[in-house]
């Protein structure tokens, strides 16, 4: 009988001595941190509190999947555009910041029960009773309109001069602005496509750190400063993130509660991407055990809406489980949920270091701006992605009819109407409508349709949060 190989690494139910433990956990925390905070900076939600949240939820989850699931929560870009649409609404520029964020709240935490339904659904009916009414081409187009409707973003963002530069030099700070925010966006291009191993999990921060040095080289050379004032944040060592309330609107919840659908064939990749990796750690030690992660995906869409539900009831955004973290955990064979709790609660920690906070809040804008480009135009290739992982049916007249529409719809209203497209009266978020619209026809045209039998892999996705 052949000795059998030892195997290094951890399954969900293991915990790794204390020291590799706290270095596992460290490691989590990095691979989330640059998204996390990215969304943040995009959306204008506090930074401090969006980490926090991000751990806070994460324990959440993973006590109401009973430790089932090794999965870590943070911040969705599936809703960035949804929050800075309402967020930078005219009716309410004359409101302060967090008056702004308790409004997007109330629809964060709404967009949780969404999850919960879907997962509800899941569990008593199975997966295929969601699919019905979220096939791939609805939520394949709507991530494409998400991101598309962020792209003028991202250009204003990328050749953004500072307030503070004298009008005489704007022309010049805006050249300067554009050379910073490219050569971001090249060096987060290159670190995502080249590198390895798990630094191929840190594009989003490392381009940044190329982009702010690009910043201080262009302030030295030209003496053009692009970096943000730090003279309204705190100064001292540790503090406490800003916590607000949600404020009742139902703007919020018509702008912000439909976008969770689009979270929900991401965090569906991610149970099966996750039930592969458990349990092919789990042949290979010898340990006998079969990890049935697969068939908890209502019990991870309930946690995922548990998860935004408390993210958003202290003042955090939406989010979803990170393919990020899923991916370190691939590459470094550690699945264990106590490494994950030990990532939550450093997590919560890091959020009070107030130097750490001012340094983020530092940033350039043209750094944002550049790394802008990338993620919204990622978030649209993830929604192509999404329709040939799913071998959508691209010559069906059903399927072009509802993702053409849903197409047009979101974008147009983006760029016709500000975001909100005036229909009878109401203004209708355009990703909502489109949305709602697309799976409206969907299931119109679906009556009569005989049931075709599909060969789906699931287990592969390359999602983006």
């Amino acid at each position: 009988m052949p000795n059998k190989q030892h195997v290094i690494g951890y399954l969900p139910d293991e915990r790794p001595p204390f020291w590799k433990l706290i270095l596992y956990a460290i490691q989590q925390v990095i691979v989330m941190f640059p998204a996390t905070i990215a969304v943040a900076l995009l959306t204008g939600f506090h930074v401090s509190t969006t980490i926090f949240a991000s751990g806070l939820a994460t324990i959440c989850f993973i006590i109401v999947t009973k430790g089932k699931l090794p999965l870590y929560y943070g911040s969705s870009f599936s809703y960035i555009a949804a929050i800075i649409g309402l967020m930078s609404a005219p009716h309410l520029a004359d409101l302060g910041l967090n008056e702004r964020i308790s409004i997007a709240q109330f629809g964060i935490v709404m967009s949780g029960f969404v999850s919960i339904a879907a997962g509800l659904i899941v569990k008593q009916f199975g997966k295929e009773s969601i699919e019905k009414i979220l096939p791939p081409t609805i939520t394949g187009p709507i991530a494409m309109v998400i991101g598309l409707t962020l792209a003028a973003v991202a250009l204003g963002d990328a050749s953004a001069a500072p307030s503070t530069v004298a009008a005489t030099d704007t022309q010049l700070a805006s050249n300067m602005a554009w050379i910073v925010s490219l050569v971001t966006l090249f060096a987060t291009i290159l670190f995502s496509v080249y590198l390895k191993g798990i630094w191929s999990q840190l594009p989003l921060l490392l381009g940044p750190i190329v982009g702010c040095i690009a910043a201080f080289i262009v302030m030295k050379v030209t003496g053009v400063n692009l970096f943000k004032s730090l003279d309204n944040l705190s100064n001292s060592l540790v503090a406490l993130p800003k916590f607000t309330l949600p404020k009742p609107s139902l703007e919020a919840v018509a702008a912000i509660m439909p976008i969770a659908i689009a979270t929900i064939p991401e965090s569906t990749a991610h149970v099966y991407q996750l039930d592969i990796y458990v349990n092919n750690l789990a042949k290979q030690k010898g340990s006998g055990k079969k990890y049935d992660i697969a068939n908890r995906l209502g019990q991870n869409l309930i946690g995922d809406g548990i998860g935004d539900i408390v993210a958003g009831f202290i003042g955090g955004p939406a989010g979803t489980n990170y393919g990020e973290n899923i991916s370190a955990m691939a590459i470094t064979r550690v699945f264990s949920v106590p490494v994950l709790i030990a990532a939550s609660i450093i997590a919560m920690i890091i959020s009070c270091f107030t130097p750490l906070i001012n340094a983020i809040y530092s940033i350039p804008q043209a750094v944002i701006g550049g790394l802008e480009i990338y993620l919204f135009g990622a978030i649209a290739a993830q929604g192509i992605a999404i329709l040939i992982e799913n071998k959508a049916d691209m010559f069906s007249a059903k399927n072009i009819a509802v993702i053409a529409t849903i197409m047009v719809i979101g974008v147009g209203g983006q760029y016709q109407f500000g975001g909100n497209i005036p229909f009878f009266g109401l203004n209708v978020p355009c990703v909502a409508g489109a949305a709602i619209f697309g799976i409206l026809l969907n299931l119109i045209l679906s009556i009569g349709q005989k049931k075709e039998k599909k060969a789906v892999s699931p287990d592969t996705s390359n999602n983006v949060n």
